[in-house]
């Protein structure tokens, strides 16, 4: 048997350090995981047990370029600590979790917010606002066995040199063991999964010609220019 054409490449991350690559299975973003954004979007973080969307796996860009996307007037940027999956399962314990861990990196959760709006007032899926073409930048893939699991540092972008957001990894309202616990319990894991893990608060729109600078401490940086 063979393919009626040619399959797409695996999408895959660099590794740091490393000559190999990460190849991705899913891509996993957990919404409003961060009190004070939670806020910023009109919601009461004390009311809201976790949730998640995707994004596929061909969104991911690696090179720094940025195509601002079609049919939006307003794409906003969302730093993010990115874990790496290297196994997986179903309904994992958070005492086990970390075990699946093979790595972080830095992601943009890009969004294109009018259409997310307009989803969210007609009660339709958020694929259209998340899920586009080059929605997903993200750095390097970090081991975790060189930087060890980071549960505390600064997560901050810049936007044309201007500090946009800063937070700190220790707000996350639910931490990476508890968002691992939950996802398997609605889907198998599997090596080669990501899970975005939220974003801090000051959330903005890019413009083509913007230069993003994400940093996570203890993971790394990553720059995108808006093309």
């Amino acid at each position: 048997m063979t393919y009626l054409f040619d399959p797409p490449p695996v999408p895959a991350l660099p590794i740091s350090g490393s000559d190999k690559l990460f190849p991705v299975h899913r891509i996993y973003c957990v919404g409003r995981n961060y009190a004070e954004h939670t806020r910023e979007m009109g919601f009461d973080p004390d009311k809201e047990p976790p949730f998640f969307f995707m994004k596929t796996p061909d969104a991911l860009v690696t090179d720094g370029k940025f195509p601002y996307p079609s049919a939006t007037q307003d794409v906003h940027w969302e730093i993010e600590l990115v874990v790496a999956l290297k196994s997986g399962g179903v309904n994992i314990p958070r005492a086990e979790a970390m075990k699946h861990v093979y790595g972080y990196a830095v992601g943009l959760d890009m969004t294109r917010r009018d259409l997310q709006g307009v989803a969210k007032k007609m009660g339709r899926p958020w694929e259209v606002g998340k899920s586009f073409e080059k929605a997903a930048p993200c750095s390097p893939i970090v081991p975790a066995e060189k930087i060890g699991h980071p549960t505390t540092g600064a997560i901050w972008l810049d936007v044309n040199g201007e500090r946009r957001q800063t937070g700190d990894l220790s707000q996350m309202i639910w931490d990476i063991s508890s968002q691992i616990e939950y996802l398997s319990g609605l889907w198998e894991l599997r090596a080669g999964d990501l899970i975005f893990t939220g974003t801090p608060a000051g959330v903005g729109a890019v413009k083509k010609g913007d230069k993003l600078h994400g940093h996570v401490d203890g993971v790394g940086d990553l720059e995108v220019e808006v093309i």
